[in-house]
């Protein structure tokens, strides 16, 4: 194999050498071999592994990106595979929750559209944190800052979430994940559950169905790269 250095790796993506450094000393590149003198000697597969959690990166975020190149790391494919998973889940949950407020804008407007069904039983708190993988306590703040109203059990006095309070919470999810502050997403939801001011939200609707779309063709070019290193490791293995 080609010897690489620090640089020659950093050029590729615009980073400093040491940046490279130090993912490799946070275990996201394979620990280098030295020379005689102490230089670290990369390789095609140290680029390959900084390709691939670059591309993460951009898919999923840091903390997903690091997980992942430490499963690798770890031989642990299938714990790999899961986080892959978990992802594309919350991009498809994603989805869902922009059509559903899509069609409470479409309810607000005098659109033709059904009610939210009520087959499902009423969520708990601790359901419905664990639904969206926030802690209860999130969950009450969403309360106090007006993004949610949950009804109460009358005879013990719990929160009790419908499918509204759900789509609710899932758009609120949404928009906390991409950097909304809590007054936008109260000020969004209440937008849903009233008959006003739709036209803002139809235009965010739009730019939110393009982050989705854009965050489908990063998870495809990350998977892209991280075969590609997996396979490397194979043949170097």
């Amino acid at each position: 194999m080609v010897n690489l250095r620090p640089s020659d790796l950093a050029r590729e993506h615009g980073l400093s050498a040491q940046a490279v450094r130090n993912y490799e000393r946070d275990g996201f590149l394979p620990p280098a071999e030295r020379t005689a003198s102490g230089y670290r000697v990369y390789t095609e597969v140290h680029a390959a592994a900084l390709r691939a959690y670059l591309a993460l990166v951009r898919a999923y975020g840091h903390a997903t990106a690091g997980e992942v190149m430490h499963a690798v790391r770890d031989g642990s494919v299938d714990d790999v595979l899961m986080v892959i998973d978990r992802g594309h889940e919350q991009l498809l949950r994603d989805r869902a929750t922009l059509d559903s407020v899509r069609v409470a804008v479409g309810r607000l407007t005098g659109g033709a559209v059904p009610e939210p069904s009520r087959s499902t039983a009423p969520f708990t708190v601790g359901e419905l944190a664990h639904r969206l993988r926030v802690t209860p306590a999130t969950l009450r703040n969403w309360e106090e800052a007006g993004v949610l109203a949950p009804e109460r059990d009358r005879a013990t006095g719990y929160r009790r979430y419908g499918p509204a309070d759900v789509r609710d919470a899932e758009l609120a999810h949404l928009l906390r994940r991409g950097g909304y502050p809590l007054e936008h997403v109260a000020a969004v939801v209440r937008q849903v559950r009233t008959a006003g001011g739709t036209e803002a939200l139809a235009a965010s609707l739009e730019d939110w169905g393009r982050r989705l779309t854009r965050r489908g063709l990063a998870m495809l070019e990350a998977a892209a790269q991280l075969s590609g290193y997996l396979a490397l490791l194979g043949e170097s293995g």
